[in-house]
């Protein structure tokens, strides 16, 4: 992922069924997996098969992500994520978690 302020930095997926849908990437698109010990449980990165890059993250809809949507969640690089989050407020945006 890039490094770069105001591209993409981040592709995270939380949903229910983590272990069946990293299962199910892992088949389709051939990403590798890496475990990610969360205490009583394991979530995921995903890697490109060639170069072993961490391409995305699939995470159990626990703990701290627990209110997480089930879909595709990209985060973009800031350079100030407080001045962002006040932008997107003052524009009429919401956080759907506090930062984290």
């Amino acid at each position: 992922m890039s490094d770069k302020i105001g591209e993409m930095a981040w592709l995270d997926l939380t949903v229910d069924n983590a272990t069946e849908v990293k299962d199910f990437y892992q088949r389709v698109i051939g990403w590798q997996v890496e475990n990610v010990a969360m205490g009583d449980h394991n979530d995921y990165v995903m890697k490109s098969p060639d170069s072993g890059e961490a391409i995305s993250g699939i995470c159990h809809a626990k703990g701290v992500n627990a209110s997480m949507p089930a879909t595709w969640l990209p985060y973009f690089l800031v350079k100030d994520i407080h001045a962002a989050v006040a932008n997107v407020i003052e524009l009429g945006g919401e956080l759907l978690t506090e930062i984290k």
